[in-house]
């Protein structure tokens, strides 16, 4: 009795086996891979990413460097995946971006540019807010400037660097009254021009280097006045050589030619050429013994007045 439950146990215990079944090895069958994915669960492309340089993602693999900012948001739709932005076109967008961006400033408001070449000045912050003790007299041979205060007791550490600033202004009234602001303060400056000669070269340099026939004229007649303002000027200009004449080098030959024509504004002594030889002479014959050397050094095709 006892043999036959055990033996019944035992066959229910045995696994059952379906004959019927097909049978299958995980060799037989394998598991299908799955698409690799990304970040978010989407597909990894093999189209190249196009990434700003210096950044972490410019490191990673399939990835294009764009000089500059990218503009353009990724495609996120099968159509748009499919139209690869053109890397010259993202790039003429980014030049354009670029250069709108350097020429305005806070609240789109204008700082530099080749169209004006004085915005940003000190000397226009100063006259727009007001700081600057000067005036407007309208007469009849001309518009001339006042001055509220004695001219001769103004600090020229102060307000002749910033009326050289005003040197670079293209537009009225600001180049009006820095011109004749500079000329007024040369002439009755004498002695205290010469401690400010240093905070001078900055802005004759940033004058010069605006390529603006009208400023750079005007920059030149201011030099020579500032030279014969003073006996100690034209030596103490000497050691700035490097800072002032590279612009007269690069201008020197750039003369007027008429032909048998009539050049009607001559009064008016913009003939750019003509000016730098006047003003390379100045310099020369009130620099001192050093002048002739330095200035041959910046400027090469310059021939002494002295040897003439």
């Amino acid at each position: 009795m006892a043999m036959a439950q055990t033996a019944r146990t035992a066959t229910a215990r045995r696994p059952t086996h379906d004959y019927h079944r097909p049978t299958r090895s995980k060799s037989a069958n394998p598991a299908q891979l799955r698409p690799l994915s990304g970040i978010h669960g989407a597909a990894v492309s093999s189209r190249p990413r196009y990434v700003p340089p210096f950044s972490i993602q410019s490191q990673q693999k399939n990835t294009v460097v764009i000089d500059g900012p990218i503009h353009e948001t990724a495609p996120k739709t099968a159509s748009a995946r499919s139209r690869v932005p053109n890397p010259k076109i993202l790039r003429r967008q980014q030049k354009s971006m670029s250069t709108f961006n350097l020429g305005m400033g806070l609240n789109g408001c204008s700082t530099g540019g080749a169209n004006d070449p004085g915005r940003g000045t000190l000397f226009r912050m100063y006259f727009d807010r007001g700081d600057l003790p000067i005036k407007m007299e309208y007469l009849c041979g001309g518009d001339k400037i006042g001055w509220t205060v004695d001219i001769e007791k103004l600090d020229y550490s102060l307000y002749l660097p910033l009326f050289f600033d005003g040197l670079a202004e293209t537009k009225h009234p600001y180049k009006t009254y820095a011109r004749q602001g500079v000329t007024d303060l040369l002439l009755a400056g004498g002695e205290k021009i010469h401690p400010v000669i240093p905070q001078l070269i900055l802005p004759l340099k940033n004058a010069l280097s605006t390529r603006n026939l009208e400023v750079m004229c005007t920059t030149l007649k201011i030099i020579q006045q500032l030279v014969m303002s003073s006996d100690l000027v034209g030596p103490a200009l000497v050691p700035f050589y490097r800072q002032l004449l590279p612009m007269f080098n690069a201008f020197k030959v750039k003369n007027l030619n008429c032909g048998d024509e009539i050049d009607y504004a001559q009064k008016n002594n913009l003939n750019l050429g003509d000016l730098i030889d006047e003003t390379l002479q100045v310099l020369e014959l009130h620099g001192g013994e050093d002048a002739f050397i330095n200035i041959k050094y910046m400027v090469p095709t310059y021939e002494s007045c002295y040897l003439n």
